[in-house]
């Protein structure tokens, strides 16, 4: 019990700060590394399923809406008609990094259960680590994106590199829910399930798939479904690809993606840090 209770104090202890995470920038990089190799650790083809799944998930869904449903065809900014294959993929990117790095970010403190119970163990870094993992992939299909979308002409411009911008909103956006819901797992493991089923109502609640403008819905309804933080970004990784629109012409949506963003930190942090305590005992 003595040993709890110091063990206890230390956690309360302990600060995430900025200069914590700089200061421990090495071995947040070396777990990270380490994690994304560990994932397909025993396996023949080893981290080369990484890749393999999302670019079969797109090559089905393109078959599907291409082939199948035969889509209107996707006009840009200019009336230009782009290929459905670059308007899905360009959507796709974004989704997969957020799938990938919320589902390892809820599960932090649990596959990492042995060093959440070392008291010296800076456990604050464990939801950082599991998204940086995911970021690896994430450029290796920014990179495949920008080499695809140059095949059919779309050369990389001023506005490409707004990508860059996207992936740290969404990098934002999904490590602050990574916090509230790997401290909020520790003592709800049906929680893994719930962002199971919300991701895979996510992909289509997102405009991914179908086209949000050529829908024939209310504009109250388009209203409601652009509150999705989300849609900013999948529609910004358009913009940069596609549409060539900055993202500061875009300002109301914005100000409400770094609004909703910082709520969902402060709220994250704010969890974590109230029940970082009692982690060690749970698990």
């Amino acid at each position: 019990m003595a040993v709890s209770k110091k063990t206890n104090a230390v956690r309360q202890n302990q600060k995430l700060s900025l200069a914590g995470i700089y200061a421990g920038r090495k071995l947040i990089t070396r777990l990270s590394v380490n994690d994304f190799k560990t994932k397909f650790a025993g396996s023949y083809l080893g981290i080369i399923w990484a890749f393999v799944q999302p670019v079969i998930t797109v090559l089905v869904y393109w078959f599907v809406f291409e082939k199948g449903f035969k889509p209107v065809p996707i006009n840009n900014a200019a009336g230009v008609e782009t290929p459905f294959v670059l308007w899905l993929i360009a959507g796709m990117v974004p989704w997969f990094f957020f799938n990938d790095a919320l589902s390892g970010g809820t599960r932090a403190l649990l596959d990492y259960s042995y060093l959440v119970k070392k008291v010296v163990f800076q456990i604050d870094i464990l939801p950082i680590v599991k998204v940086i993992s995911s970021v690896f992939v994430h450029l290796f299909f920014l990179a495949f994106a920008v080499l695809l979308f140059a095949l059919y002409g779309y050369f990389p411009d001023l506005y490409t590199l707004q990508i860059l911008y996207y992936s740290v909103c969404l990098f934002a956006f999904v490590l602050g829910l990574s916090y509230l819901t790997s401290a909020v797992v520790v003592f709800f493991r049906d929680l893994n399930q719930v962002i199971n089923i919300v991701l895979q109502v996510g992909v289509w609640v997102t405009p991914i798939m179908w086209n949000i403008e050529t829908m024939d819905i209310s504009p109250a309804l388009k209203g409601i479904i652009k509150l999705n933080p989300l849609f900013y970004v999948v529609q910004g990784y358009r913009d940069a690809f596609i549409g060539k629109i900055a993202f500061w012409e875009r300002w109301e949506l914005t100000i409400y993606f770094w609004v909703v963003t910082l709520l969902f930190f402060w709220l994250g942090i704010h969890v974590f840090k109230k029940l970082r305590m009692h982690f060690a005992d749970v698990l």
